[in-house]
């Protein structure tokens, strides 16, 4: 029963279930919100019968509406019913009011024309400025790819190619991407090598007219360098000279204030050289515009062909050296075209060196190095060969001057200089041989113009003229009272003179070499040696072999050399007040000159003594004896008593000779007058001879012995000169008192009387 009951209850809560379900689901369907089939299937999922109680539940629900709204259609029907009455009364009023609404929408379209056409026109110009503004966005994209461009034009037309190359770089790789679609852009972007190609071929040209105008300006380059090297010496120089000149002063006073007035007119018109051009200080920049090739340097590593670049002008460098170091055939005539030629050389060098230090990798110390060794070699050579041909010893120094000149200026610029200076000691010994051959021709002209006679001196003015050119003392001469006359004749103070104006040349040519006063002292006494011992020897050897040069002149000379041979001493002490090296040095040459002197002396003797003998032949060529006389004439023959007279005159001037030398004139001339006349006798062309001819033969014999014994040179020992003439007296007196008996009675004993007669000789003339 219990089971019954509890059962039905689960049918009756389905059974409630079910409605409420049904219920659920007519709301749904009413409300709209959720899904129709959604609904259904929710209704007929729970049993197979479910849709007839579902729609017996739908009629129902039906049936409930069709009441409610028959309720409501009855609650308002009369409402309805007024409503259309209303609307019945305003029918009239609607179609006025639509005639009025169709006039006024008339009116209003025709009205609305002319805003619609400007509407219009507003919406073109809204499309306009849209376009518009797209444009200037697109514009302000392109712009700065234009003006770039613009820039590079720009800057090509005014030549900054290294600029216009970075614009390019800029270009393409930051402007051209935005606007790469535009046909603008492609086409400059086409160009843009063309652009780079122009650049490189400009900028080459450019080159090539920098390496024209600095061959063209490297003389200009070179002298100014040269020249302001040589300004930074001046001073220095100029002071070395006045202190030489103050050394002197004591003993050659004369000379030397006209150097040291002429010295300081140098030094003030080298400060005010110095003055003049110390705000005029050029450089190789001054003179050259280097932007070409820095230009061209910087292009040419932007784009890459740096090393092409670098070759190219080494190469054209290279070439341009061979042509500076080519010298003009006539080079040696004058000092410019040794000038120009340094000049060249010292431009090119100080155009590489800037260029060295101002580029990176252009050129490099190994290849200017190279460059230089090159050029140095052919510099040496090339001098060697033109100074060789230069005759002129201003000539060869101003070279050496130049070239001193040439060495400091390059080597302030690092160069190596070494072997010009070699070379410098070669054109030093071709400088003293040019010194020589000058000299030589100096010493001619000054023994032409000499009269070879003492010097008169009137007063003591002119007494003090000729000590101040050459230093002679003498403690006797300078007691005479003036006028007198000084022993040596003009030409020793002259030559004397010279030889100082030689050594002062010479040491022109060792200034500035870099040598030490020693090798310079060394080399002033080498060069004075050779011009003692070979120009001036050679010059007096000429001298005295000269025809014209009578006993006189050589008397004279031979005076002349022993006052020179004196004043070598003073030579000496003037090169060492030159050089500052005293003459005590274990190094220090002598001065030859004392041989030199004494040479020349004793050739000027052995000439005194040849043409002593030759005039005394020539009087003998002038006898004229009667070998047939009968009588003698109870005198001289006249030619005898001239020539005595000319042999006494001759030993008068011998006074002032050294005595040896006299003596030995004198008694060779008595010896060659004895051997004369007994050749006269001899002579195999005389077939006989009377006694009057040898009375008279005695009588000159007599006068020669006369002569003899009158003492014509003094220091002669008794009858020392007498002795000449025994051989001949002998034999006379052997004719005279025609002794035979005693002659051959007393023959070969040494206490014979004709102990100096020949018997060949006397068989000779006694057949005659």
């Amino acid at each position: 029963m219990a089971r019954k009951s509890k059962s039905n209850l689960s049918e009756l809560y389905l059974e409630e279930n079910k409605d409420q379900i049904y219920e659920n689901a007519l709301a749904e369907i009413q409300s709209f919100e959720l899904l129709l089939g959604t609904t259904l299937r929710s209704v007929y999922d729970d049993q197979p019968n479910a849709h007839q109680k579902f729609m017996e539940k739908l009629d129902a629900c039906i049936r409930n509406h069709d009441r409610e709204i028959e309720k409501m259609c009855n609650f308002h029907h009369q409402g309805f019913v007024d409503a259309i009455t209303e609307l019945l009364k305003v029918r009239a009023d609607a179609e006025k009011l639509k005639v009025q609404v169709t006039d006024t929408n008339r009116r209003l379209q025709d009205a609305g024309k002319e805003v619609i056409a400007q509407t219009e026109e507003i919406i073109r110009c809204r499309v306009q400025q849209r376009n518009i503004t797209t444009v200037v966005e697109k514009l302000q994209l392109c712009l700065p790819v234009l003006e770039m461009y613009s820039k590079l034009k720009e800057q090509m037309s005014v030549k900054r190619y290294y600029s216009a190359l970075k614009t390019m770089e800029q270009l393409e790789n930051l402007y051209l991407p935005r606007v790469s679609q535009y046909r603008f852009c492609q086409i400059m972007i086409e160009n843009l090598p063309k652009l780079r190609e122009e650049i490189k071929e400009i900028s080459m040209s450019d080159l090539k007219d920098f390496l024209e105008s600095i061959r063209k300006h490297s003389d200009r380059i070179g002298e100014t360098a040269m020249k302001q090297a040589q300004q930074q010496k001046t001073f220095s120089t100029a002071l070395q000279k006045q202190n030489n000149v103050n050394y002197g002063r004591n003993m050659h006073l004369g000379r030397n204030r006209i150097l040291e007035s002429k010295n300081e007119i140098t030094l003030k018109r080298t400060f005010e050289d110095e003055d003049e051009h110390e705000e005029e200080v050029l450089t190789a920049q001054d003179l050259v515009d280097f932007s070409p090739v820095y230009r061209c340097l910087h292009i040419y590593s932007v784009l890459g062909d740096g090393e092409i670049f670098e070759n190219y002008y080494r190469k054209q460098r290279r070439k341009q050296a061979r042509l500076v170091l080519q010298p003009q055939s006539s080079m040696h005539e004058t000092v410019e075209g040794y000038r120009r030629y340094f000049s060249q050389i010292v431009g090119f060098f100080v155009v590489e060196d800037h260029i060295l230090h101002v580029t990176q990798g252009l050129v490099t110390r190994t290849y200017t190095d190279e460059l230089w060794n090159m050029a140095l070699s052919k510099i040496i050579a090339v001098l060697r060969t033109h100074s060789s041909y230069c005759s002129d010893p201003d000539l060869v120094l101003e070279l050496k001057n130049l070239i001193v000149v040439f060495a400091d200026t390059l080597q302030g610029y690092g160069f190596p200089v070494n072997r010009l200076f070699d070379l410098l000691f070669e054109i030093r010994d071709q400088y003293n041989e040019t010194l020589l051959k000058k000299w030589s021709g100096l010493f001619r002209d000054i023994f032409e113009a000499d009269n070879y006679s003492p010097i008169p001196v009137a007063n003591e003015e002119e007494y003090r003229v000729v000590i101040s050119k050459f230093p002679f003392q003498d403690p006797e001469l300078d007691k005479q009272s003036f006028p007198k006359k000084l022993p040596m004749s003009q030409s020793v103070p002259q030559i004397y003179m010279q030889v100082k104006e030689f050594i002062y040349a010479s040491l022109k040519f060792s200034e500035s070499l870099h040598r030490s006063s020693t090798e310079i002292d060394d080399m002033l006494r080498k060069s004075t040696n050779l011009l003692l011992t070979r120009t001036l020897s050679s010059c007096l050897q000429n001298l005295i072999k000269k025809p014209h040069i009578g006993l006189t002149e050589l008397v004279q000379i031979i005076i002349n050399t022993t006052h020179l041979e004196q004043a070598c001493k003073y030579l000496e002490d003037f090169i060492s007040n030159i050089t500052n090296i005293s003459q005590l040095t274990v190094h220090t040459a002598r001065l030859y000159g004392l041989s030199t002197f004494k040479d020349a002396r004793h050739a000027a003797e052995g000439e005194i003594y040849t043409k002593l003998n030759q005039k005394i032949d020539e009087f003998i060529q002038i006898a004229d004896y009667d070998w047939t006389m009968s009588e003698s004439d109870g005198r001289a023959s006249g030619y005898l008593m001239d020539l005595i007279n000319f042999l006494r005159s001759t030993f008068q001037v011998f006074t002032h000779l050294p005595g040896k030398v006299a003596q030995t004139a004198c008694m060779s001339a008595c010896q060659h007058l004895s051997m004369s006349l007994m050749q006269m006798l001899l002579d195999s062309e005389l077939k006989q001879i009377s006694m009057g001819a040898i009375q008279q033969f005695n009588l000159d014999v007599i006068q020669c012995e006369l002569f003899a014994s009158s003492e014509p040179v003094p220091g002669f020992q008794g009858d020392t000169l007498q002795l000449a003439f025994i051989d001949l007296r002998q034999l006379l007196d052997l004719f005279m008192v025609w002794d035979w008996s005693t002659y051959l009675a007393d023959y070969g004993q040494a206490t014979s009387k004709y102990l100096r007669v020949n018997p060949s000789t006397a068989l000779t003339l006694l057949e005659k």
